[in-house]
């Protein structure tokens, strides 16, 4: 009689990077002959790859173990990734828990399951940091029709409230004959879309020679791909040479996502961030006197201590006076081992959900305006679902765009024309 396939399910919090890296490591899985399932199924195998950014990402992560056990009492629950670098004996304390896999590891994590059997207790495994040098690429793919490609991982910054270099260790990054290489693969899978993650991802290169705008000018002779994105890159590294090849690119995009996080000198100099109001606002200007069509994306966060009433609107009415398209709100949250956490002056949990909500709305009313400047325009957009008798998809400059369903569009690109902003979409006809 054969044995049973064993089935394996995976769960990701976070950040564009770890799902490319979950989707890698599920391949493996798959090609050693696991059948992966849902989250909320029944498996043999529960692997949650953590986020580790905020207080929240630490107690989803709780939660989605116990749920693992619910769902399968006899099943082997792995945790990899930040929380489990930071964290390791916190997370194995958990009842359930049978492996801890950090930063390092978590790619042979196939090889130190079938070494569970061996051992009565729950494992971790879990390099030093400092020690962490290798670059691992991966990919995402088959959940849409676009593949989050890593390009780089790691961070030299020393920003005050963050763990990431603490998770995930010094920058470090493929170079571009690799890169190309995983990226025509990806294109054979038939993904649509690109889009480049990493930490820094502006840091590419960096030391070898090679830089990011050089893989960019490559990258735009991939066959097979009609888009490329960057998911995220620091104002002081988005030179305005990546801009001007942007602009004259044929693949990629005209949508950029710049980190800001404060809108006061005085806060950004405290989270220690490398550049200031005028830098930032330089920026955003040489975007869209290059082209008025750029979507720009702006995270931001609320609460960092210190951050008065004043600090506070001088954020709110920089963001106002700028030429954006939407942000990504975060409230600050304490962790453990950064230097923002030995600042005395906490801002209490109240007003910092106080701020999130005006930026929220802020957030709101900047998407609804850059929304409505192309409302009765054509625009390509590439269908990514079907959902409710609707078709969604993205225009180049990111505009969330609904038609009536036509079956055979999900994965393709099509003109539509852009008729009535519903705020959160576009309602258009193809």
């Amino acid at each position: 009689m054969s044995t049973p396939t064993k089935r394996v399910a995976f769960h990701t919090l976070g950040c564009k990077l770890n799902y490319s890296e979950t989707s890698t490591i599920s391949r493996d899985f798959i090609t050693r002959g696991f059948e992966k399932v849902e989250y909320r199924d029944h498996a043999d195998i529960y692997v949650i790859n953590t986020c580790s950014v905020t207080e929240n990402a630490d107690k989803e992560a709780r939660k989605l173990i116990r749920q693992a056990k619910r769902l399968n009492p006899e099943s082997n629950v792995a945790v990899i990734g930040c929380y489990a670098q930071l964290k390791p004996e916190e997370i194995a304390a958990i009842d359930g828990v049978d492996l801890v896999i950090g930063s390092e590891e978590k790619f042979n994590l196939l090889d130190h399951l079938n070494e569970l059997g061996q051992k009565e207790d729950n494992t971790i495994i879990r390099s030093n940091i400092e020690h962490v040098h290798s670059f691992k690429p991966s990919y995402s793919i088959g959940d849409r029709t676009r593949s989050y490609l890593k390009v780089q991982d790691g961070c030299d910054y020393t920003c005050s409230f963050c763990t990431i270099p603490l998770a995930r260790g010094k920058s470090r990054s493929g170079n571009i004959q690799t890169t190309l290489k995983i990226a025509q693969e990806v294109a054979l899978k038939g993904a649509k879309e690109i889009v480049l993650t990493g930490v820094n991802i502006g840091d590419f290169g960096a030391g070898s020679g090679e830089n990011l705008l050089q893989l960019l000018i490559e990258l735009d002779n991939i066959e097979g791909v009609e888009r490329f994105r960057i998911s995220s890159i620091e104002p002081n590294l988005l030179y305005d040479d990546i801009i001007a090849f942007c602009n004259a690119s044929k693949k990629f995009v005209p949508h950029f996502h710049i980190p800001l996080q404060s809108g006061s000198n005085k806060i950004l100099k405290g989270m220690r961030r490398r550049y200031d109001q005028t830098i930032y606002r330089k920026k955003i200007n040489k975007i869209i006197s290059s082209n008025p069509e750029t979507c720009i994306g702006v995270d931001v966060m609320v609460g960092f201590p210190g951050e008065s009433d004043k600090e506070f609107l001088e954020t709110y009415n920089f963001i106002n006076d700028i030429d954006i398209s939407y942000l990504h709100v975060f409230t600050y949250s304490e962790r453990p081992n950064t230097p923002a956490k030995k600042i005395n002056e906490a801002i209490s949990k109240k007003v910092r959900t106080e701020r999130s909500k005006m930026l929220h709305i802020l957030s709101q009313k900047k998407r609804r305006y850059f929304y409505d400047k192309f409302i009765n325009t054509d625009r390509e957009v590439l269908f990514e679902s079907s959902r409710n008798g609707k078709l969604v998809g993205h225009t180049d400059n990111y505009i969330k765009v609904e038609t009536d369903n036509i079956p055979g569009l999900v994965n393709e690109i099509h003109s539509v024309k852009l008729i009535e902003n519903r705020g959160e979409f576009v309602m258009g006809e193809i």
